[in-house]
Order: structure tokens, then sequence, then C-alpha cells
């Protein structure tokens, strides 16, 4: 499936019409970004696409997606003092373009305080 504007049963399309609460990170009119509910490390980021898409390269406005998760990356580098940040796409756990954005899991700290860690993300986007 290319795309729906949403599925009614997609955990992801529920979070981008708050139906599911989750830790807020970034928005615009096409993609939605917020912390990851099983962090690989602190600040562990997912970015989607608003409207339902299956797989990432569905997505038309693909150099804008990577545009957006340079973004995050940019600021989790600022918000956490550290280099490494890593990148991966999938998408087997949940049928819904995401791209996961996440500092090296050996970043010390609570990954678990999403409120704190989206606020340090938040306050360093550009």
């Amino acid at each position: 499936m290319l795309m729906n504007q949403t599925d009614q049963n997609c955990i992801f399309c529920k979070i981008v019409n708050r139906e599911i609460p989750a830790p807020f990170i970034y928005e615009d009119d096409t993609f939605f970004a917020f912390l990851d509910n099983n962090p690989v490390s602190r600040g562990h980021t997912l970015i989607i696409p608003k409207s339902h898409y299956r797989w990432v390269w569905d997505v038309p406005e693909l150099g804008k997606y990577f545009e957006v998760a340079g973004k995050i990356a940019k600021a989790q580098q600022n918000a956490f003092k550290i280099d490494e940040i890593w990148s991966g796409i999938r998408g087997e756990e949940v049928p819904h373009a995401h791209i996961s954005i996440m500092p090296n899991s050996k970043l010390e700290g609570d990954k678990k305080d999403f409120e704190g860690n989206a606020k340090k993300i938040r306050e360093n986007l550009k």
C-alpha cells in the first residue's frame, strides 16, 4: 500500500491524530517526530510522515524527510553534547514509514526521562 491518508488501525496514525500521547519533538505540515517509547538510547526519536505510507521509500517528499532527520540529529548533538548520532530505517515493527534517530547508546542519563529528553531536543532545534 503506497498511501492512505490515515490507517485507523495504525498506532503511528493514532499518535499523529493525538489519540495516543507521545513525547513531542517536532511537527510541520508533513512530518511528526516524537520519542520512542522503547528507546535504544536517551533521546531516541522517531520521525514519521503524517499521512500513512508503509515504507520510507514511498514518501513523496523524501528529500524534505531527510532534512527533518538531519535537523533533529543536529539538535540531539547539541542537546546531549555528543557527536555520534545513529539512524535506522527498518519498518517491520510498525507498518508506517519511520526513521529512527538516536544518540550513541553509551550516552549517560535516563533514557526513560521522556519529558526531560524531549525538552532538551526541542530547545536545540533551529
